[in-house]
């Protein structure tokens, strides 16, 4: 695969989440079949790695074969795919990016280092060791609104001039001065943001979604993103009613019961049915009771039509 330009990173692009069994071991049959349907179904993009897809659980044998897993069932049909190598320490973080390089993404998923939050010179060092380990692979930054330091449009900005190969980033986006701010200062970056924003944040400049959305379903989230090129009011009314689910059905778990995100994109992907994920976390983190899915499954129904429906 060819690797990206910024301006070539737009849409909306699926995360890979891990069926895990009981033993606590990934279940790469079931995952290769979630891939598989994930490649043929059209989506601008698909990656691995992210926090849906557990990467700070994941030994150094599991994280080559899924990443081998990805690479050669979007090789065959033509998808992009990004390879996360997002990780707690910046010395594996490393190990993980040389190890993606061999599979020619069309872009590399990281994070700044997190036990410490970093200086901007410090910020700078840390992206430009790894973008020399990308070895000509673009670089996309993950921070998100856990990240110990949660970065300015400003430090973006200074991000981007120190390394020339930082062509995009994962955000939970901002208000209209934040998108201000970023076409001042993100120049030759393209901004993704949480799927559930998508419409109203393309309006104000934002290029795509690592999408949440995504996880509900992956084909009426790339329908949506489709239909705000033709007819941007329903896709609005169809955003507003995706926020008013999560907020009412999906945030509380987090919120209230105290799960982690990834719980919800779990769960989110049992409620839609697309695909065998199952609600399964690994070790240490919970996972939400399955029968939360079939509890909120008709009322995703009833609020979100035109994403659960799962019709090619």
């Amino acid at each position: 695969m060819k690797p990206m330009a910024a301006h070539e990173i737009f849409g909306n692009w699926g995360t890979l989440m891990l069926p895990i069994n009981e033993d606590d071991q990934i279940d790469f049959i079931r995952l290769e079949q979630v891939v598989d349907y994930m490649a043929a179904l059209g989506l601008n993009g698909m990656y691995t790695n992210g926090t849906a897809g557990e990467f700070h659980t994941q030994s150094d044998e599991e994280y080559i074969r899924i990443s081998e897993i990805v690479a050669d069932r979007c090789e065959r049909k033509g998808v992009p795919f990004q390879i996360g190598a997002s990780h707690m320490s910046p010395q594996l973080s490393l190990a993980r990016i040389k190890r993606a390089v061999k599979y020619r993404p069309s872009a590399i998923q990281v994070i700044l280092s997190d036990w410490f939050p970093l200086r901007d010179d410090e910020a700078i060092d840390c992206l430009k060791r790894m973008a020399e380990a990308a070895d000509g692979i673009g670089l996309v930054l993950y921070n998100p609104p856990h990240a110990k330091r949660v970065l300015t449009p400003e430090a973006y900005g200074k991000l981007k001039q120190a390394v020339p190969s930082l062509v995009g980033i994962k955000t939970a986006g901002g208000d209209s001065s934040w998108y201000e701010s970023m076409k001042e200062h993100g120049q030759g970056i393209s901004v993704f943001i949480p799927g559930h924003c998508l419409a109203t944040g393309l309006l104000q400049g934002a290029h795509g979604a690592y999408s949440n959305v995504a996880c509900l379903n992956p084909l009426g989230a790339q329908r949506w993103y489709d239909l705000m090129s033709s007819d941007m009011e329903r896709a609005l009314d169809i955003e507003r009613r995706i926020q008013r689910f999560m907020a009412h059905c999906i945030s509380p778990f987090i919120t209230e019961q105290g799960y982690c995100n990834a719980a919800c994109d779990k769960l989110m992907s049992v409620i839609g049915g697309w695909a065998d994920v199952g609600c399964r976390m690994r070790w240490p983190y919970r996972s939400i009771p399955a029968s939360a899915a079939e509890r909120l499954r008709p009322i995703a129904y009833e609020m979100v039509p035109e994403i659960m429906e799962t019709d090619l």
